[in-house]
């Protein structure tokens, strides 16, 4: 049974892939009479088994994958939910990789904003580092909903949503994804 917080979870995926889409689809746009010359993304099935397995006590779904071809460049996304137990109250996770190398336009305009800190009552958004790598934490208090974006490799974009978690959690689950092999694929 899939809970609404992995259809969130899911949700945003979308959404990050289609503004990245739109993002492109402008900066070509604008340079029509130049050359495209934009890199490659790398085959979604190089990401997947960056996707950790579960914890002890926790269920994954199967990781799922996909490599687009979108007006001339390709996109790559990686996902795969987890949950500990059932019902609205359960801890969930999700993970998801996008290989952004398409559009470096994105990627700067991204990591700048995340250099912005935010607290309220509501709940906060900060810039972070993690392994060198530059990232941003956002937590709203009254769902209980985490989410840590990480850049690495200036190119694959990270994410990493908790539901009914502490936030301290995130640094847990980002632990568990291999940084450092995932800035080797190319």
């Amino acid at each position: 049974m899939k809970s609404a917080a992995l259809v969130c979870s899911r949700a945003h995926a979308g959404f990050f892939v289609l503004t990245l889409v739109i993002t492109v689809a402008l900066g070509i746009a604008q340079a029509q009479n130049e050359p495209i010359l934009v890199p490659d993304a790398v085959d979604y099935q190089k990401l997947l088994p960056i996707l950790p397995e579960p914890l002890q006590g926790w269920v994954a779904d199967k990781p799922e994958g996909s490599t687009e071809d979108v007006g001339g460049f390709r996109i790559t996304n990686v996902h795969r939910d987890y949950h500990k137990g059932e019902g609205e109250k359960a801890p969930t996770a999700a993970i998801s990789i996008l290989d952004s190398v398409a559009n470096p336009d994105y990627v700067n305009a991204t990591t700048a904003a995340w250099n912005s800190n935010s607290e309220t009552s509501e709940g906060y958004g900060k810039s972070v580092t993690i392994d060198g790598n530059p990232g941003f934490e956002a937590f709203e208090k009254e769902s209980k909903h985490a989410t840590l974006w990480v850049m690495i490799a200036n190119r694959y974009f990270v994410q990493i949503e908790l539901q009914n978690q502490d936030p301290k959690e995130l640094q847990e689950w980002i632990k568990r994804v291999d940084l450092k092999k995932l800035a080797a694929i190319k």
